[in-house]
Parts: structure tokens; C-alpha cells; sequence
């Protein structure tokens, strides 16, 4: 099992320890078109949405992620990622990758000096404990379309999403020592590598 992490911007390497101690076989930054060859799923990590939009757009990244993701390559979206892959984003008439049918709030949660943890519960995920989740500068989701199933909610609003081979959270799961979402993004990758097979 071999997963990339988007490397423009943002808790790269946190996001590769994750996914080492979640149980990935192999773990490579992803920076050019080339490094996408031969990934079973793709992780995209927080930063500021737009910066790492234009980042993808001049090393060439946009075209061919935005394939992969059609192709049913399984995708992890974390806080500028989510907004990354959505296809609708609030007071925007344009979307980045497009890929994932949600409306997103871009800054709900408030500035960097707003930045909290919280408790909680993710369906479908290992274990009984509830699940730590860092939010800075988060966004969440507005609005879910017929496919997409809510698996967590903070406050009345959706938080994480998943729609097949497809999941955002608003939040930082790399910046915690709790690897259970990413578990379940290998566990979704896996999944996608049967019916490939």
C-alpha cells in the first residue's frame, strides 16, 4: 500500500508519521506530477486553500489529482484539503479539485487565536473512546449532496464527510497521537484496491 501526501504546504511529515504508525507500507510527498504514480491514496494536508490551489496549479498537480480522484483513487482531505476537494465553496463561484459533491464554509470556525480542541464521536471508526480533534482556522461543511455520509458533527455542523473514496474533516487529525481516522482512510484504500484487483 503505497500513499502519497500532498507536500506544497502544511503538516506533511505529521501526516506521513500518521500514516507510518496507521500501518502504510510506504509513505512519499507528493510535489510533482510524477510522484503520483503508483499511489493507492492521496492525503491532503492543511495550510491556506488557496496558496496550495495556486501551489498545484504551477507544479502542474490540479489536472492530474483531480483524474485520480475520478478514477476512484481514495483521497483524505484535512481542513484546507476538505475545501481543496469540494466542489462548492461559500462566497466563491469557483472550486479547486471539484471532486467531492459538498458546500463548504471556508473560515466557520474563526481565526488562529479561535484554534480549539474537542471530543468527538466519528461513526464507523475503531474503538469506543471518542476522538480528539484539533480545529485552526477550520472550515466545515454546509451542505451534503445525495451520496455523502455525515460521520461526525460539532456544534450542529458537519465536520467530517465521506462520499466513496472520498473524506474530508474540518480538523487537524495528524496533529494528535490518535491514528484512528487515518486507519480508516487505509481501511477505505484497501477497500478500493479489492474492487480494483
Amino acid at each position: 500500500m503505497k500513499i502519497g501526501v500532498l507536500a506544497l504546504q502544511g503538516a506533511v511529515a505529521e501526516h506521513i508519521k500518521s500514516l507510518q504508525q496507521a500501518g502504510a507500507d510506504e509513505v512519499v510527498p507528493v510535489k510533482w506530477p510524477a510522484d503520483l504514480e503508483g499511489l493507492d491514496g492521496l492525503v491532503l494536508p492543511g495550510g491556506e486553500s488557496t496558496t496550495i490551489g495556486k501551489l498545484m496549479n504551477k507544479y502542474e498537480l490540479m489536472e492530474p489529482v483531480r483524474e485520480m480522484a475520478e478514477r476512484g483513487v481514495p483521497m483524505f482531505g484535512t481542513c484546507a484539503g476538505l475545501i481543496l476537494l469540494a466542489n462548492r465553496i461559500e462566497g466563491q463561484d469557483w472550486a479547486h479539485l471539484g471532486v467531492f459533491d459538498v458546500l463548504v464554509n471556508r473560515n466557520s470556525f474563526g481565526r488562529q487565536v479561535d484554534s480549539f480542541e474537542t471530543d468527538l464521536e466519528v461513526k464507523d471508526m475503531e474503538g469506543d473512546e471518542k476522538y480528539t480533534a484539533v480545529f485552526i482556522r477550520a472550515p466545515h461543511i454546509i451542505e451534503v449532496g445525495d451520496q455523502v455520509e455525515v460521520l461526525s458533527t460539532f456544534n450542529d455542523r458537519v465536520v467530517t464527510a465521506r462520499q466513496g473514496h472520498i473524506i474530508g474533516a474540518s480538523f487537524h487529525p495528524e496533529l494528535t497521537d490518535d491514528v484512528r481516522l487515518h486507519k480508516y482512510f487505509l481501511k477505505m484504500v484497501d477497500e478500493a484496491k479489492q474492487v480494483r484487483v
